[in-house]
Parts: C-alpha cells; sequence; structure tokens
C-alpha cells in the first residue's frame, strides 16, 4: 500500500480582487510533498510562488481568496478548516521563515519573548521551561551566546543571526512542514550558504518537510529533491531535481537554466535572458500564458491552454508539443 504524502495541493486557484478586475496569481497548481523531502518552487517574480505558499498557510489579505482546489496537509483539507483550527496548525504543524527578516521580527519586543511567545502559543510549559527552551532551539541554529542574546532586540543583530533566530522561531514546535520564501534573498553569499547548510541539517534531525521558494537555481540543485516550475499563476513543469537539470522539456525552463551564470562564461558574453515581460494575470486562461514569449510559439499555443502531461514517470509538462518537437522547430528556426 502505497503511504499518502504528507502534503498534497490539487487544483489549487487563488484569486484576488481588484479595482480593475480578477488577479489569478495561482490558477490550478498541483503538486504534492513526502514526509523528509524537500520541493522547490522556482520562476520569475510575480509568477505565484509565494501566493501558493501564504495559500498554503491562509495567509492571504481580505482581497485574497482560493476560489477552487484543496491542499490536503495529512488528510485533512486546510481550505475547508476555520481560523481558529488554522491557529493551532500555524508555527505548530506548518511553519514559515519569511523573505525578510527584518520586517518578520517585531522591532520593539527581544528576540527571547518573539521566540518565548511561538513556544507558549502551542507548548505547555511554564515560563521558566519556555525560556530554557528558547535558549536551546537558539543553540541550534547556531546563535553564540544564546542565554545573553535573548535579551536583545532585533536591530542588534546581523542580517544572518536575524535570519537564523527566524529560523529558530520556525523550528521551535517541531513542525512537519517548514516553508522557506527567499529566505536568503537579503543575505550575502557566504551566509547564504551557512543558512542553507543549517536548514538542510535541521531537515534531517527532524525529518521535516521543506517547501523553498526561490529564484536561485543554483540553490534548488543543492537543496531539493523535486522541482516544480511556475509562470504565471500556472505550474509549466515538475519533475526530480535531476530530470529537471539534464532533461527540462519545457521553453520556459529552459530559458531559465540558460539565464544561470557560470563559472566557465566569458565574461565579455551579457546573460542569457528570456524576452518580453509576463502577461497581466486578469487577462490569462484562454492561451498559453508563455505564448508572447516563447520562440516555438504556433497558433494553437496562442488559442489554447495545455494541460499538464505525464511525459515520463514522475515528470509533467504543461505544452502543446514534445521535446522532440521543439528540437525540430529548433533546428527549423524557432516558429517561422
Amino acid at each position: 500500500m502505497n503511504k499518502e504524502p504528507l502534503l498534497k495541493v490539487d487544483n489549487l486557484k487563488t484569486h484576488f480582487n481588484t479595482a480593475t478586475g480578477i488577479v489569478k496569481a495561482v490558477d490550478g497548481v498541483t503538486f504534492s510533498l513526502d514526509s523528509g523531502q524537500t520541493l522547490g518552487i522556482v520562476g520569475e517574480s510575480g509568477c505565484g510562488k509565494s501566493v501558493t505558499s501564504s495559500s498554503i498557510m491562509r495567509l492571504l489579505p481580505k482581497n485574497g481568496h482560493i476560489v477552487e482546489g484543496s491542499i490536503l496537509f495529512e488528510g485533512k483539507d486546510i481550505v475547508k478548516l476555520s481560523q481558529k483550527e488554522m491557529l493551532q496548525i500555524r508555527g505548530n504543524e506548518i511553519s514559515m521563515i519569511f523573505q525578510d527578516p527584518m520586517t518578520a521580527l517585531d522591532p520593539v519586543y527581544t528576540i527571547g519573548s518573539q521566540i518565548m511567545e511561538v513556544i507558549n502559543a502551542h507548548q505547555k510549559m511554564s515560563k521558566g521551561e519556555a525560556r530554557e527552551y528558547a535558549v536551546k532551539v537558539l543553540k541550534m541554529v547556531g546563535i553564540p551566546e544564546a542565554e545573553k542574546r535573548l535579551k536583545s532586540y532585533p536591530h542588534e543583530f546581523s542580517g544572518g543571526m536575524r535570519q537564523r533566530v527566524i529560523i529558530a522561531m520556525a523550528i521551535a514546535c517541531n513542525p512537519k512542514l517548514i516553508i522557506a520564501d527567499e529566505p536568503t534573498t537579503a543575505l550575502d553569499v557566504t551566509v547564504q550558504a551557512q543558512v542553507l547548510g543549517l536548514m538542510k541539517n535541521l531537515q534531517k534531525e527532524s525529518n521535516s518537510s521543506i517547501i523553498l521558494v526561490t529564484h536561485n537555481l543554483g540553490v534548488v540543485w543543492k537543496m531539493c529533491d523535486t522541482v516544480m516550475v511556475m509562470y504565471a499563476g500556472k505550474t509549466v513543469e515538475y519533475a526530480d531535481v535531476k530530470m529537471i537539470y539534464s532533461d527540462a522539456r519545457h521553453p520556459y525552463t529552459w530559458g531559465l537554466l540558460k539565464s544561470m551564470p557560470k563559472v566557465t562564461d566569458d565574461p565579455n558574453i551579457p546573460l542569457a535572458s528570456i524576452p518580453g515581460t509576463p502577461p497581466d494575470l486578469k487577462l490569462t486562461g484562454g492561451s498559453c500564458n508563455f505564448h508572447n514569449r516563447c520562440k516555438y510559439c504556433q497558433e494553437i499555443c496562442k488559442n489554447k491552454c495545455p494541460e499538464m502531461k505525464e511525459v515520463e514517470p514522475g515528470h509533467f509538462v504543461a505544452c502543446h508539443f514534445s521535446k522532440e518537437e521543439l528540437v525540430e522547430m529548433e533546428r527549423r528556426g524557432g516558429n517561422d
């Protein structure tokens, strides 16, 4: 009997009501995640990565709504839970590491009080026990003089140390799922490596699952087991990380991989880029969202939205054409 995944998202659609129309920020996303595994969600800014994460946490602004689909966490549909029930899950079973640690931490409260607030919300501990546990989790994430630093305020920490505090808050209740939304964006390369290594080690110790939202394909290769490539609210490719790097099938994924800088690149040659801009998310749905930027675009791409197809076991692609057909178009000169 196959074991059910920890998280299973099916046909998720999250829309925002605006003065100028309905923005389809997430428009039919499907994926699953097993215990102890890491899923990377990649794509350009505005593709729906963070909205997908916020939908799982049910942390959407007032004009944002999940209009269709299900989010099964250990068999329970998060979409159908009340806010009171979600309070028991957030921070306890599912936690989130936010992109900017300076805005995620309250500047007027000490680090210790903020970590202890998370602990007290879900664990039955005395004030003294909560303090001892806060020191323990700070030590786990590599904060020196942890007991002393409990009294510090966020502005007294460097960017890397603040991110470690955010991770400490995220793991304080031993969650089964951690959602990391661009956790290393504001950090320099050395600190990025330290933070990612810390997350990987903590995952091994606790067997927690991670959803890593990022635009950095190098980080994906190092951290992830599977990858979901998003574009304009939709999944365009979903596969094992090695499959994505060795046998990508979607033109957008090809563009992302080509735009990665390499040590062997000639510094005098500009980095490859994907021409054009993403579509208006109020107007999508009747065509392939990538058609206006794709050199392989044909008439069907302008008039029909491609469905996700399993092209090989575990490898899903949303394109009207097979890899062989795209290669043949390339040989003949794109979409001419």
